[in-house]
């Protein structure tokens, strides 16, 4: 066997001198690096041809052809050294595999060269599996060169993120004001129409979701003709349907702490009795926390002629409820509670009853934000039915039909001050909507024509409230 070493500085000279010593056929069985360059182990491709065989020696084979045998020049050398210098990144199994395959080649070749035209031997393709032979020779794994590691992309502080995100907005901000004021500009009747919305305490989301949809070609007159019935088309109430005492059933009043339960109990209890007797009412109270807030709805029962009953628990509310269940109406004043309190979920516990029917009171004067908390806070599965208190102290009615339309609610009644029950009034959309439009003294927190633009960025839940409008 005839396997031999070559030293050089580089592994391309080495090649060379190995081809040079076996010529066309040499094949590279390993190579390393060693102190004095590279070292290539190498041999010709007879001796492996004969392993391969099972010992028959070279001579066996055809006799090589006369340019076979001739000595390679040195570009033929050159290419070679290329071809097998990428090679040597092969696996040992890749490069086992490119030696069998080469050795078939030349056994075919040879084959040609003696078999005639018409017989010519099958040719094994590189997709045919190479059937497995023995061998003798340990081939080493050349070690993959290392991978360059790729330098990880430097990391933006939060601080910068943040005050990118913070530019986005206000770009976007002022990029909606300039639109904004442009299209007023185009539109003074629309410009008009909104500074007076927003000055009465319709929320922009809602004043935008209307004008938006308000005819080009409108005068100052008709366009506020037609965005008030806009308004009182789409502010629900029972008109049109019987009124609470006339309606009768068991009716729990709910809401937040201060918005006047007690004196809307009381109200409801007195047009119930005024109607249908005092033996058609029964009045039940659950506020335990409040000091006196059963003495002040005893109080009111005494003047209508109806006793009123305290509820510690929810067996105690039902056997109430068994015990009054032959009135026409039946009233439940709850505990007030702020809507963030966490005992507001064992009050909505208490009052999981079939029979009985909330009613979510809420104070007409409240701040718009306010009256969204305590709607989020106390809403239920379904239309949800409410009461306005105290609409002779609120100084706009606009924030209380805005939140009205937005979250859908049913309005059934509205009350007007603190005597019981002649402060009372039927839910009419159209004089709400009116009532809220009057025009009203100059505040300090009414915004100019100048300032609309700063309401007007796109507000995120801007489709909320265009989706339910019926304009």
């Amino acid at each position: 066997m005839n396997i031999q070493r070559f030293t050089a500085a580089t592994s391309r000279e080495a090649l060379a001198k190995a081809r040079m010593a076996f010529g066309d056929g040499t094949l590279i069985l390993s190579n390393r690096p060693t102190e004095h360059g590279v070292e290539v182990v190498a041999t010709a491709e007879d001796t492996l041809v004969s392993l391969s065989n099972g010992g028959q020696s070279p001579s066996a084979k055809p006799a090589a052809s006369p340019q076979r045998a001739a000595q390679p020049s040195f570009k033929e050398v050159a290419s070679q050294v290329e071809e097998d210098a990428d090679q040597l990144a092969m696996s040992t199994l890749s490069f086992q595999d490119y030696v069998r395959e080469r050795m078939a080649r030349k056994r075919h070749d040879a084959a040609q060269q003696e078999a005639p035209v018409t017989q010519q031997a099958p040719v094994r393709t590189v997709a045919e599996p190479v059937r497995k032979t023995t061998t003798v020779l340990d081939i080493p794994t050349r070690k993959a060169a290392p991978v360059p590691e790729r330098k990880a992309a430097p990391v933006v502080p939060q601080s910068i993120v943040n005050e990118l995100h913070a530019m986005k907005d206000l770009i976007e901000d002022r990029f909606n004001t300039l639109t904004w004021l442009g299209q007023a500009r185009q539109n003074p009747v629309q410009a008009n129409m909104m500074l007076k919305m927003i000055r009465a305490g319709y929320s922009p989301t809602l004043a935008r979701a209307i004008l938006e949809r308000m005819p080009e070609d409108t005068d100052a007159k008709s366009a506020l003709r037609w965005v008030m019935d806009v308004l009182a088309r789409n502010l629900h109430t029972d008109e049109g349907t019987p009124a609470l005492h006339d309606e009768g059933g068991v009716f729990a009043l709910v809401g937040a702490t201060g918005v006047g339960k007690t004196t809307t109990a009381a109200k409801l209890a007195g047009l119930c009795a005024s109607v249908h007797g005092p033996g058609s009412v029964g009045l039940i109270t659950l506020d335990t926390y409040r000091i006196g807030a059963h003495e002040q709805l005893r109080a009111y029962g005494k003047i209508l002629g109806v006793v009123a009953h305290l509820a510690h628990d929810k067996a105690a509310l039902q056997d109430l409820l068994g015990l009054l269940s032959n009135k026409k109406m039946v009233l439940i004043d709850t505990t007030g509670i702020a809507p963030r309190d966490p005992r507001k979920r064992e009050l909505m516990d208490l009052l999981d009853l079939p029979e009985i029917k909330r009613l979510l009171v809420l104070n007409a004067g409240g701040h718009g934000d306010t009256l969204d908390d305590a709607i989020s806070c106390f809403k239920i599965g379904g239309a949800q039915h409410t009461l306005l208190s105290k609409t002779d102290e609120a100084v706009k009615l606009g924030p209380a039909i805005d939140a009205a339309i937005r979250h859908q609610l049913v309005l059934r009644g509205v009350t007007t001050g603190q005597r019981v029950p002649e402060d009372w009034e039927p839910a009419i959309a159209t004089n709400l909507v009116r009532q809220s439009m009057r025009s009203v003294n100059t505040s300090a927190f009414d915004p100019t024509i100048n300032d609309l633009g700063f309401f007007f960025s796109q507000p995120a839940d801007r489709n909320m409230a265009r989706g339910h409008l019926d304009a």
